[in-house]
């Protein structure tokens, strides 16, 4: 793409904060513990079954070791420890303020997203490096708070969000095909997020549902569109450099009636700033095991880019096959975890992904809000909201 283009994109971002940084890479080296290339004591706040499947990662990884684990309930600290034997000799606690008073280095916070703000407040204070499960909130105030603790971030602080196609080896050449031009000038982008229900937890009192299957509650998740189909929001922020500067939608609750109040299928315009469209649709209402679509469309002047985590392929000018396409095998899960040690320990830059990070959640934000409200809604209208 032009190199103009390129820098219209970049520059044109706003938000809470005033312009948009790209994502931050600062000098390395540790805010907290960790000499330079020793193990890295993680602490785990939430341990339900997200975090016990990355925990399985920090597991494999030689330069992490488990310190401490806290959640609310002992039921979850039992299965994680079951879960992942490394696990077991750590620490338990029943809160993040207490975990971060122990001599942890790094916390991996994947409690539900309504408790993002506030936990991540608490652990940039800390000064521990940050592993933070998305989204970064499930309402624009909750987004302005982490914007402001973000501002206290120090330098060396490793912060980052799990937005896990960043790191993963396929996304990233895709990613730079994409600024070398390989596509052209990107014209529109389509995302989506189509697949099965999610997992129901059971055999809890009644007054412990809304946090035992918060997943199903949008005040607690954000809904789906904030919850899960954020990370189409992200890569497609990602790749173009823009967040949208207006939105429409609407969503349906048809299929899903057995629990909860969040939609089962939702669509979504996007109105990027240059005048371009992008639009996303998701899904929760396929069975499991059937139909399945989650991934990023880029329809450029000069070919079409198809991104997933499965891996991207690459359609030039009058080729109805790929003339380009990379295969992803494992979970890039795993490089995110390895990119976030490293960055402890020295072998790598210290990253900040905070202000990337709230842009894409407030995108998510402004596309579930058009949907409920079922008008056109701006960027600046949702981020003041």
């Amino acid at each position: 793409m032009p190199e103009e283009t390129r820098r219209k994109r970049r520059n044109i971002l706003k938000n809470a904060a005033g312009v948009a940084a790209a994502l931050t890479i600062l000098k390395p080296g540790s805010v907290h513990g960790s000499p330079a290339n020793s193990a890295v004591k993680v602490g785990v706040v939430g341990a339900g079954r997200r975090a016990t499947r990355v925990g399985g990662h920090f597991a494999k990884n030689d330069g992490a070791q488990f310190e401490a684990l806290a959640d609310i309930y002992d039921d979850q600290l039992d299965s994680y420890q079951a879960a992942i034997p490394a696990a077991k000799e750590a620490k338990r606690y029943g809160s993040i303020k207490a975990l971060l008073d122990t001599n942890v280095d790094a916390v991996y916070i994947a409690t539900p997203p309504y408790l993002h703000p506030e936990h991540f407040e608490l652990a940039v204070e800390s000064g521990k490096h940050i592993l933070l499960e998305k989204p970064v909130a499930v309402d624009p105030a909750g987004v302005r708070r982490f914007l402001a603790a973000a501002k206290k971030i120090k330098p060396g602080q490793t912060v980052m969000v799990d937005f896990q196609q960043r790191w993963g080896n396929d996304y990233r050449e895709a990613y730079e095909r994409v600024q070398n031009g390989e596509i052209g000038d990107i014209r529109m982008v389509r995302s989506a997020w189509i697949g099965s229900d999610l997992p129901r937890r059971s055999g809890h009192s009644p007054e412990q549902e809304g946090v035992r299957n918060w997943l199903f509650y949008k005040e607690r998740s954000g809904d789906i569109m904030v919850e899960q189909n954020c990370h189409n929001i992200d890569a497609v922020r990602w790749f173009t450099g823009v967040h949208p500067v207006a939105a429409s939608g609407y969503a349906d609750r048809s299929v899903r009636t057995d629990i909860g109040n969040i939609v089962d299928s939702l669509a979504v315009n996007y109105k990027q700033p240059d005048g371009n469209v992008y639009t996303h649709s998701g899904n929760q209402i396929c069975g499991r095991g059937g139909y399945r679509d989650v991934g990023e469309y880029f329809f450029g002047t000069k070919g079409v880019l198809t991104t997933s985590r499965r891996g991207f392929a690459i359609y030039h000018e009058g080729s109805f096959t790929p003339t380009v396409e990379r295969k992803t095998t494992g979970d890039i899960s795993v490089d995110l975890v390895a990119r976030f040690v490293d960055a402890i320990q020295g072998k790598a830059p210290a990253v900040n992904m905070a202000q990337e990070s709230a842009e894409s959640t407030l995108t998510a934000i402004m596309g579930r809000i058009a949907y409920e409200t079922e008008k056109v809604l701006t960027w600046d209208d949702v981020l003041n909201m």
